[in-house]
């Protein structure tokens, strides 16, 4: 095992990256060389080279619709309304969510993707006809690693979770090195989005919003898999920017900010780039922007995640000189994050909180709670203190390969990423120690809920709220 290592700084700033250029640039192929991709960042606050050297794209809504701001609470075994619903394997019970507000404005789409209520010409109409209670949303996310699908029905404050599915499918495997989807990884994700397409229209879907994140803006043939994948599936995706995937994760995980905090720092390591987001609790927000959306201060989108980091370092022997360099490889990163040297300030003040949403963190609370099979419930809104989360980190990276394939909260499809992430998180911490992180387990998909449910008015015009405001 190797000797247990203090995994981050300290609350007065101390924990700095490590200087040095990471070893890890991505494999060559021949014939073919990969432009290295650098972080991209909010808008106004560093140029993308990519544009042009114009800003990117602001992160922001584009409705003025505003739902509830309603609490996600957790879920109790004596909670009335639980569904028996088909829940993907490996999962417990989902509890039932709860809308954070809105954050964005999308057509209507049925299963296929496609408009499914031609006769609303836009937002506001739909918000003046609420949809009924018993209409079925969903969202799908097609990331680097995973395939994901929630199927849920609005409720008083929120939503319940009716059917669900996730499959590991590893989409992006060997695009760092090609820049180019796999035809073993477009098979694996087209089989999934077969189920998907079936769980639709089993379900009878009013509306859906189907989204591909990383791999899929990445990879040279990322439209054109797109296109097999509606050819075969009848599936439409849309490939969502990184400022759009960094709203949807707040849109998700808002009800886990803590309100008495001066704000939270979140981050979601996917499997092909990771966001970074500053939400900042302090400043005054207007009165008709009452959405957690609206309160981000400044973020970034990290071209690296799980899989990308372990295809470049190994997955599967991990020394500490090995996880050292992934994570000095991130923290170079992390050096021009906006406004670094106020969220320095933000974090030394000692009131701002981590929120990380990903399987790196409920991996981490997992194994923190002991559990000897992953349980949502008790995983999602978790608490852990900076000295707990050292020595979950220094557990995970003191496990072999065979260790971690044994261990019920990773397993054996996990087993080569977990450490990737457990990198990056060490990068994150280095740079802005926080002495508090509570692990959501949830996401882009909440997100996409809540905005299409806040949208449609589906809890502004609930019998049970008056004048906008809850009776």
């Amino acid at each position: 095992m190797a000797t247990p290592r203090n995994h981050v700084g300290t609350a007065d700033g101390s924990g700095q990256p490590q200087g040095g250029n990471g070893p890890g640039h991505p494999g060559k192929k021949k014939g073919r060389r990969r432009k290295k991709r650098g972080p991209v960042y909010a808008s106004g606050q560093k140029p993308d080279a990519r544009n042009g050297g114009k800003p990117a794209e602001a992160l922001r809504s584009d409705s003025g619709d505003r739902g509830p701001a309603a609490r996600t609470q957790p879920a109790s075994a004596g909670r009335p309304g639980r569904s028996g619903a088909a829940r993907p394997a490996g999962h417990a019970s989902r509890p039932q969510h709860h809308a954070q507000g809105h954050n964005g404005a999308h057509p209507h789409q049925g299963p296929s993707g496609q408009d499914a209520r031609p006769g609303r010409p836009d937002a506001r109409s739909r918000a003046e006809e609420p949809a009924p209670t018993d209409t079925l949303y969903a969202a799908l996310d097609l990331g680097t690693n995973n395939c994901r699908l929630l199927i849920a029905q609005p409720r008083e404050r929120g939503f319940r979770v009716v059917d669900a599915f996730s499959r590991i499918v590893r989409l992006g495997e060997g695009v760092g090195r090609s820049g180019r989807l796999g035809e073993a990884a477009m098979d694996r994700a087209v089989e999934a989005l077969r189920i998907c397409r079936s769980k639709l229209a089993d379900r009878g879907v009013a509306r859906a919003r189907l989204i591909a994140t990383e791999a899929c803006r990445s990879a040279e043939n990322g439209a054109i898999f797109l296109e097999r994948v509606r050819s075969e599936t009848g599936l439409s995706l849309e490939i969502v920017s990184r400022e759009t995937e960094a709203r949807l994760a707040v849109s998700g995980c808002a009800s886990l900010i803590d309100p008495n905090s001066n704000g939270a720092l979140l981050f979601d390591i996917g499997g092909g780039s990771s966001e970074l987001v500053w939400i900042d609790l302090t400043r005054p927000a207007e009165a008709r922007r009452r959405r957690m959306s609206d309160r981000i201060r400044t973020w970034a989108s990290l071209p690296v995640g799980v899989v990308t980091l372990s295809e470049r370092h190994g997955g599967e022997l991990v020394t500490p000189e090995v996880f050292e360099a992934m994570v000095v490889e991130v923290s170079d990163m992390l050096r021009d994050f906006p406004e670094a040297e106020a969220l320095d300030h933000a974090v030394a003040a000692g009131n701002l909180h981590m929120l990380g949403t990903s399987g790196t963190v409920t991996t981490l609370a997992g194994v923190h709670l002991g559990l000897e099979r992953y349980d949502r419930r008790r995983v999602d809104g978790t608490w852990m203190t900076g000295d707990e989360v050292n020595l979950m980190m220094n557990t995970l990276t003191g496990m072999d390969y065979a260790a971690r394939i044994a261990n019920p909260c990773i397993g054996k499809e996990r087993a080569d990423l977990v450490l990737a992430g457990c990198a990056i998180l060490e990068a994150i911490r280095r740079r802005w120690p926080c002495q508090r992180l509570r692990v959501a387990d949830r996401g882009l998909r909440e997100g996409i809920l809540v905005e299409m449910m806040a949208e449609d008015g589906v809890w502004r015009r609930s019998p049970h709220r008056q004048n906008g405001r809850p009776s």
